[in-house]
């Protein structure tokens, strides 16, 4: 019998037979080049689709010059994708999977920088983009969006795909017809219930009616009771009901959040998970024609079997979690759950690339969107299999360590302390954070099933090393704190003055409880990111007064681009955290530090027990350059300290090249 019987079970849709309930859903990958779907797009989404999901929705593209939003935004308005776009469709279909093409216009919300043209709305609204307003659309151009919906799908069949999703969630185009707050129209566009639906159920009929009764129609829409403007779920469940009525829509897929509450959108490990299932279980309750599809934090099959065995939805999209490990769903089917490389809800090489508008990858799979060039998430034996040494079980060694022993070469990897995971593991000891400790649980048995040697409490010297049978050695011995304290905007200060004086630490030593710190600790966060945002949250949970000071303009600055800031904030705030921003520190006493406003030159003094320096950390590389008879390479931060997603990347890049 399989855990997951309602995951597995099929699903007829429009003459179309689903394998299972997994969808990938729609996400804007921005991997187009120059506008049309090229290798690297093509083969992100096929591996999906080889990775077992059902259906695969492709990435959305803008119906309308005015509703650009992404420089890797497929071309609006244009047949040249259809080629292309018919090798990606066929591919996908043999693999297994329905393929969709979702369809999309951000309304108000759109990006000048890109579009170069007006946002076209439907009342003339601001952007919750970027602080441009927009244009109130005329009768004549509201019929022209309506002619471009209809073009966008009927070129989407000619591509090759089964249907279309069109897209009205997050308060885009028609969202913001629908919603009152938005549409403040006083013609048959605005109004009544019935001519704030007008847009979108014209649109969906002209579809139906152009590309057929076996064509698949879709409708994403989001629920985001944060602010009363927004549509409730009462308004909701009324929309859905009249567009159901009409027998057209064949699928409604429910997120979360809006340009208003835009961190719930993809939200990060800061949210709960399953957010939108009180809206689906409602939805369900009014549809006598359109299925249910469940996405927003469905990050695991237990999430997915949970909400569809509760009948809170008949489907669920489960799209970070299939980056993170594209064949899922075949996992899944296979049995083979305890197998699938577990997202961890960081946004930060998903969102956080796609935030600053590249193609988007995955922290702990960096395959995602190299495809075409790695051959997938997937590994061909290598031609001489060999003896392998990875020195240090952080990161870039674990990943260099599996993806070695994947490739057929037999594999030690040594750690010098008594767990694996370093510094990533100590990042999951942070509040809400434990999904990192179910990583290193994951490489664990991978390691068992693949026979890799670990050894543990085991630090190697060189004279070891060059002893070793390996005639592969792979350096992945990481980083250490900064003892000096030296900080990146005080260039002339080779150290901090006072930094001998006891009562330093770094984050590392917080997390392992090693220091002690007494009542009133000051966090430097010179990074902004959550070597110093987590660790002060942690000391804050703990009970101690917390004081963070930081170069940036605000508090976490670097993990804006995740949506996980203003959560990580408004924690520290509820727990009596203090903010001092645009301060660099000039001096510890060992009983309070000396802080400078970077704005004026202002200095004062703040109490406090214990200092926390989160700077740039060191690499730690202490051996020689080779080792005579032995390829050497490093990988991670011994190679230069940076974020762990590209310890990961160098990991896997370095095993596929052995």
């Amino acid at each position: 019998m399989s855990q997951h019987p309602r995951l597995l079970s099929p699903l007829q849709l429009r003459g179309q037979t689903l394998r299972n309930r997994i969808v990938f859903g729609a996400h804007t990958n921005n991997m187009s080049d120059m506008g049309l779907p090229g290798p690297r797009m093509e083969n992100y989404l096929v591996e999906r689709a080889l990775g077992g999901a059902a259906m695969v929705v492709c990435e959305p593209v803008p119906v309308h010059r005015t509703g650009v939003l992404t420089r890797g935004n497929l071309a609006w308005e244009s047949d040249e994708i259809i080629k292309p776009f018919q090798r990606v469709t066929s591919r996908i279909q043999e693999a297994g999977a329905v393929a969709i093409q979702q369809l999309y216009h951000v309304g108000a919300h759109g990006d000048s920088d890109l579009s170069f043209q007006p946002h076209w709305s439907p009342s003339g609204g601001p952007s919750y983009h970027d602080s441009d307003g927009s244009h109130r659309m005329t009768e004549a151009e509201i019929d022209e969006l309506l002619a471009a919906h209809l073009a966008a799908a009927k070129r989407a069949k000619a591509c090759g795909y089964q249907g279309v999703e069109v897209w009205a969630a997050y308060h885009s185009l028609i969202d913001q017809f629908w919603t009152p707050w938005s549409n403040t129209r006083d013609d048959r566009w605005g109004g009544s219930l019935e001519n704030r639906t007008r847009f979108s159920r014209s649109l969906i009929e002209n579809i139906r009616r152009a590309c057929g009764e076996d064509f698949i129609i879709g409708l994403a829409i989001s629920y985001s009771p944060a602010y009363e403007v927004t549509l409730q779920a009462e308004s909701l469940c009324e929309i859905i009901a009249l567009h159901d009525a009409t027998g057209h829509v064949d699928y409604v897929t429910c997120g979360a959040g809006s340009y208003l509450e835009f961190e719930a959108i993809i939200p990060p490990f800061t949210h709960a998970e399953k957010l939108t299932t009180p809206m689906t279980a409602q939805l369900k309750g009014i549809v006598r024609h359109a299925v249910i599809t469940s996405e927003a934090g469905v990050r695991t099959p237990e999430n997915a079997e949970t909400i569809l065995s509760a009948g809170e939805a008949d489907l669920v999209s489960i799209v970070r979690g299939q980056i993170a490990d594209p064949h899922l769903a075949r996992k899944v089917t296979e049995g083979r759950a305890e197998d699938i490389r577990g997202c961890i809800s960081c946004n930060q090489m998903c969102w956080g690339r796609r935030s600053r508008d590249y193609w988007i990858s995955c922290l702990i799979n960096p395959s995602a969107g190299r495809e075409w060039e790695w051959g997938g998430d997937r590994f061909t034996p290598a031609e001489t299999p060999r003896p392998v040494l990875v020195v240090g079980a952080g990161p870039a060694g674990l990943e260099a360590a599996r993806a070695a022993a994947e490739r057929g070469h037999t594999v030690e990897i040594v750690e010098a302390s008594g767990q694996i995971g370093g510094q990533f593991r100590l990042a999951g000891l942070q509040p809400r954070r434990a999904q990192i400790l179910d990583l290193m649980d994951w490489y664990e048995r991978q390691f068992t099933k693949l026979g890799v040697t670990l050894r543990l409490n085991a630090f190697l010297d060189a004279d070891e090393i060059a002893a070793h049978p390996a005639d592969t050695v792979i350096l992945a011995t990481g980083s250490l704190p900064d003892e000096t304290g030296f900080q990146r905007w005080l260039p002339h200060l080779p150290a901090l003055p006072g930094i001998e004086t006891p009562g330093v630490w770094s984050p590392e030593a917080v997390m392992r409880r090693e220091a002690r710190l007494g009542d009133a600790v000051v966090v430097y966060d010179e990074g902004s990111n959550w070597r110093g945002v987590g660790t002060a949250w942690a000391l804050a949970e703990r009970g101690h007064q917390v004081t963070i000071v930081t170069p940036e303009a605000f508090v976490g600055k670097e993990i804006f681009r995740t949506a996980a800031d203003g959560a990580a904030r408004r924690a520290l705030a509820r727990l009596g955290a203090r903010f001092l921003t645009e301060h660099c520190l000039t001096r510890w006493h060992g009983n309070g530090v000396t802080v400078r406003n970077l704005l004026t030159g202002a200095v004062e003094t703040l109490p406090a027990s214990g200092l926390v320096m989160a700077t740039t950390n060191r690499a730690f590389d202490p051996w020689p350059e080779t080792f005579p008879g032995k390829a050497t390479h490093r990988i991670g931060d011994c190679a230069a300290p940076r974020l762990a997603a590209y310890a990961f990347h160098e990991g896997r890049k370095l095993a596929l090249s052995l």
